[in-house]
């Protein structure tokens, strides 16, 4: 413990008293303290670096940039004395302007940010944008996802079920490939997510009886199925009453290569044609949405389609 000697003599000086008082109210930059105070930098450093050998203010680096804050870990006793000290000098005039300062220097940092944010609406998810990418907001969305029980439909090796499953209930991968379904079982096992299991299976007919699940889900298998308006028949099926099915597949398209390159039977789908299908399912709310469209030939776009069952 240092001894209050020497926390006041650190306090017995005018420009760290500024350069404190503005820290007790938020973390600045070097040159926000200079534009706060009209100090020269060298001025500015030159004191920040003797309360940080006294430990009253921390620092952190954030590329090019040196950022400043009280110390979190102040003692009660030396938290008392700046407490005192700065109440002591509140009214100053110097204390006064530095205040009106840095409120100037707040809000000119949160106008910077509603410029930039003003310049790019409505090209936000169109344009770059560090550390933003859509598995990144998956893995944020799956934390909202409750404890239900899932049907993956045409899950392949199940990369969606895997995420799902640290979260749901239980969840269900079905898929006709005895290799994908091997494949996603040894997954399963590896990752120790003994609430997700693979069943062998068409999804014009899924091994899993009536009102089984929360949530089905066809993510781009649709357009593999032979009869693609049964798979949604016997997904309604196994939902339980206020169960939601959600379909993503491809949009109505032309690329007949598909059929060789993916094994596609279907050339994706158009929008009225998902909705009657959920209709007719019995579905009701149901939703059709394009949310996607790749900029590249062929230029593939994504539907999302939805449906409650009553």
């Amino acid at each position: 413990m240092k001894p209050a000697w020497d926390i006041l003599k650190t306090l017995a000086d005018q420009t760290r008293l500024r350069i404190l008082n503005l820290l007790n109210q938020d973390e600045l930059s070097v040159a926000e303290l200079q534009e706060a105070l009209g100090m020269a930098q060298s001025r500015i450093s030159s004191q920040l670096a003797i309360l940080r050998q006294n430990e009253l203010v921390a620092d952190r680096r954030e590329g090019k940039k040196s950022f400043y804050s009280l110390s979190p870990r102040l003692p009660a006793h030396e938290r008392s004395l700046l407490d005192a000290a700065l109440n002591s000098v509140g009214d100053s005039q110097e204390i006064v302007e530095d205040q009106e300062s840095l409120e100037r220097v707040i809000a000119k940092r949160r106008r910077q940010a509603e410029e930039y944010f003003n310049l790019i609406a409505g090209r936000l998810g169109k344009n770059y944008c560090p550390g933003r990418s859509w598995e990144g907001i998956g893995h944020f969305l799956l934390y909202l996802v409750p404890e239900i029980r899932v049907a993956d439909l045409g899950a392949g090796e199940g990369l969606i079920s895997q995420l799902l499953a640290r979260r749901a209930e239980r969840v269900y991968c079905v898929d006709s490939s005895p290799r994908m379904v091997e494949v996603g079982t040894d997954l399963a096992k590896r990752n120790s997510l003994e609430n997700l299991e693979y069943l062998l299976g068409d999804i014009e007919k899924v091994p899993l009886p009536d009102q089984s699940v929360h949530l089905a889900l066809l993510s781009q298998a649709l357009h593999h199925a032979i009869h693609p308006e049964r798979a949604i028949q016997e997904a309604a099926r196994i939902l339980k009453p206020g169960g939601r099915l959600v379909v993503l597949d491809l949009k109505e398209h032309s690329f007949e290569k598909a059929r060789e390159l993916y094994a596609d039977h279907w050339l994706g789908f158009a929008e009225n044609q998902l909705h009657r299908w959920l209709k007719e399912a019995g579905l009701e709310n149901v939703e059709v949405t394009s949310v996607s469209k790749e900029d590249e030939e062929p230029q593939f776009e994504t539907l999302l389609a939805s449906g409650i069952r009553p």
